[in-house]
């Protein structure tokens, strides 16, 4: 019986993994059909459930926490049984004042509701001054017999009528017709809300519990030993040539908090100035020249900076085909015999995208940047407002619009000329008056679409500081340096004293680091006006402000974990750094706007990030073998609540996903390696069924191995598989 639940269950979790990899080429609908949809998928898990229930008798388990916990898996697998036998789903389209009754359902057929609808009006929401969206709205009539109830719904905001629930979906181009998805599921979701609710409470309970293995674990003596392991890191610099004519660093900064439509928000100019020199350059400044002065150069004084050798030229083939030095300027590429780059750019497009190609499109769209500076194309600081009132904002180089008079007509297609002259002239008086009145003009039309004071603010200092590179190379030599500290405080007799101090000085720097970090946060908070956790840099962070949180919390007790913190979190920030993730500051999508997502992912990053303490517990075991034991101890005190945390985190981000979409559970590749990561580690809890993990050696190269599961879900599904989770 054993041999057979412990055959289920691996079976179970490899069927989940293949079923990711078969999505990624065969698609959605096809695995929905013939994997998860598939009546032998029903009866694997069936047959899962009913031999766990024959050998849970067969142990006499007792206590209640863990009869409650392995009770509420069979009332969740239940539910989805319950919501794949009894729940249907489907899309109406609405128009504008038309009735309909008729739904589609996801096999295309068309069906008929109980009672009719009526869209009143669409409405998309856009953040003031842009084109981004920042809600859609539904508003119609619910036509049942002689009764007629107004209705709306919009995006994390759904309405209920007779056990069918209407969620916003998509919409018409036109903007007159409005696509809702139904979904109607009244036994499935109540069951299966309660069998998540059951799994917390019972995950609670296991950690609070006296006689639970995590209070024993906590007055274990071997808590109080401990070590860690390694990481690394690196910067590359480059000089500069010769001195272009720049503004002085104080115009070029005032210049640059003039605000702009960039990224679908209006922001201070200083932050396109930033991502326009990184993108040249491939840093956030160009010798002594700050990325305000660069843009600025270019902007003003381009006849200098086309002499530049600016652009950072990474491509190894392109170099090598074209005779390329490190660093070009852009008149090596557009000289009397036309564009160098002309020839691989237009087999680009034609479909040749080897390296080389590649490198050349990449080097061609870093030099349109410049050329559409030129033409102040990505000048947009012109506030104007349409006749109904809406402000959008202009560049110089745009059509003016009807509702813009001679005068201010005038004012935007010259102003960047005046400021032109008077620069080139050396005037700097007559200069920072006409940037003060360029500032008055846009405070005066663009009105709410207009940063506050404080977000402005708050967005140049955080323009102005490398956290994460400032942080990851202060968390990673700390790590290795309180590293050498234990390994001094083993071989030398007497060091109590000294490395308490080296200790306590250890501890006040990550203190520090956290304090930085948490700063940092705040910024990107106060910016974009929602937590930041919207995507996969704002999560890494957040996975590090976390590592450092428990660190300071759980140094006084356990000081081994000092080492892990600046270790772990360093790592976390690093990969923040180097990765592909995007630094960008941006407005979130509609459907993201949601605190029950803000839990959501706040709970499983606890989760990951206690998990991560396990894994370098693992890594540092495999190096100490004298510490193996004291290192799982610690290891399974960071196991049973981030196992905890993790089964919160599905109950609140199913929850989240019922009401956002319809469906507490839609088998999305995150959603489905979330609920195998979950699976691999509820594995090393039971030590009765498998004592193998009682042995520290088999315990820790096992949560080595399991950490894959989770760079698997949090990278695997981002960067590989895709799916509607992918942005974090």
């Amino acid at each position: 019986m054993k041999k057979l639940l412990i055959s289920l269950y691996v079976v179970v979790v490899a069927v989940l993994a293949a079923a990711t990899i078969v999505e990624k080429y065969q698609g959605s609908p096809y695995v929905s059909t013939h994997i998860y949809g598939a009546w032998w998928f029903s009866l694997l898990w069936a047959a899962l459930a009913a031999v766990a229930v024959v050998w849970m008798i067969r142990q006499k388990m007792r206590r209640w926490y863990l009869i409650a916990l392995h009770t509420s898996f069979l009332v969740i697998l239940l539910g989805a049984l319950l919501t794949h036998l009894t729940s249907w789903q489907g899309t109406v389209h609405l128009r504008e004042g038309e009735i309909t009754r008729h739904y589609t359902d996801p096999d295309g057929r068309e069906c008929e509701l109980s009672f009719s609808l009526r869209l009143d009006s669409f409405a998309v929401r856009y953040h003031e001054g842009t084109l981004a969206p920042s809600d859609y709205e539904s508003r119609f009539t619910v036509i049942d017999g002689s009764h007629e109830t107004e209705a709306s719904v919009s995006m994390n905001r759904i309405f209920s009528h007779r056990n069918i629930r209407f969620y916003q979906s998509s919409y018409d181009l036109d903007s007159r017709g409005s696509f809702l998805s139904v979904n109607a599921d009244p036994w499935g979701i109540p069951v299966t809300y309660f069998g998540y609710g059951l799994l917390f409470l019972s995950l609670i309970w296991m950690l609070l519990t006296p006689k639970g293995t995590f209070r024993q674990l906590l007055r274990s003596p071997l808590l109080r030993n401990g070590a860690l392991c390694l990481l690394l890191l690196g910067v590359c610099f480059g000089e500069v040539s010769a001195a272009p004519r720049v503004l002085p660093r104080e115009t070029a900064s005032q210049f640059c908090e003039l605000h702009v439509l960039y990224g679908d928000r209006i922001c201070p100019l200083q932050t396109y100035a930033l991502d326009f020199t990184k993108k040249l350059c491939g840093r956030r400044h160009y010798g002594s020249y700050t990325a305000e002065q660069v843009f600025t150069g270019f902007l003003f004084f381009p006849d200098d900076w086309y002499d530049e050798p600016v652009l950072r030229i990474k491509g190894a083939e392109l170099r090598a085909s074209l005779h390329l030095p490190d660093h070009a300027s852009v008149n090596y590429f557009i000289n009397s015999g036309g564009y160098r780059l002309a020839p691989l750019v237009q087999e680009y497009w034609q479909g040749n995208h080897d390296e080389l190609h590649k490198q050349a499109n990449n080097v061609d769209d870093r030099l349109m940047l410049i050329m559409d500076l030129r033409e102040h194309k990505p000048l947009r600081l012109f506030p104007v407002s349409s006749a109904t009132g809406a402000v959008s904002w202009i560049s110089p180089a745009d059509a003016l619009p009807a509702s813009v008079d001679g005068e201010h007509g005038k004012y935007i297609t010259q102003v960047l000329q005046w400021l032109a002259r008077d620069i080139q002239g050396g005037e700097w008086e007559r200069t920072g008056e006409g940037i003060r009145r360029l500032h008055v003009y846009q405070l005066r039309f663009g009105g709410k679409s207009v940063p506050s004071p404080l977000r402005s603010r708050a967005e140049r200092l955080y323009n102005g500081i490398p956290f994460a590179t400032i942080l990851f190379m202060l968390n990673l030599t700390m790590g290795f340096l309180t590293l050498a500290l234990f390994i001094w405080r083993l071989s030398a007799e007497r060091a109590g004293r000294k490395s308490r101090v080296l200790g306590y000085v250890s501890y006040g720097i990550l203190a520090l680091s956290f304090l930085t970090l948490t700063l940092c946060e705040s910024l990107r908070w106060i910016v974009s006006g929602t937590i930041p956790l919207s995507n996969g840099y704002e999560t890494m962070l957040f996975v590090a402000w976390l590592v450092m949180l428990i660190t300071l919390i759980g140094y006084r007790r356990f000081h081994i974990l000092l080492t892990f913190g600046f270790l772990l979190s360093g790592f976390f920030l690093l990969v923040s750094h180097i990765s592909q993730m995007d630094p960008k500051i941006g407005h979130v999508m509609p459907v993201l706007n949601s605190p029950l997502l803000t839990v959501h992912v706040s709970i499983i990053m606890m989760s990951y990030a206690l998990l991560s303490l396990t894994f370098f517990c693992g890594i540092t075991a495999l190096f100490l073998p004298r510490q193996r034991e004291a290192l799982a101890a610690l290891s399974r005190l960071f196991l049973y609540p981030s196992l905890s945390a993790m089964g919160l985190g599905i109950f609140v981000g199913a929850i989240w996903a019922n009401i956002s979409w319809g469906t507490y559970w839609s088998w999305d590749p995150k959603e489905t390696w979330a609920l195998i990561t979950f699976m691999i580690y509820a594995v090393v809890v039971h030590t009765q069924t498998l004592p193998v993990f009682r042995r520290p050696l088999a315990y820790h190269l096992y949560m080595v191995f399991a950490f894959l599961s989770i760079l698997m879900t949090y990278f695997g599904v981002n960067y590989f598989l895709g799916g509607m989770h992918a942005y974090a």
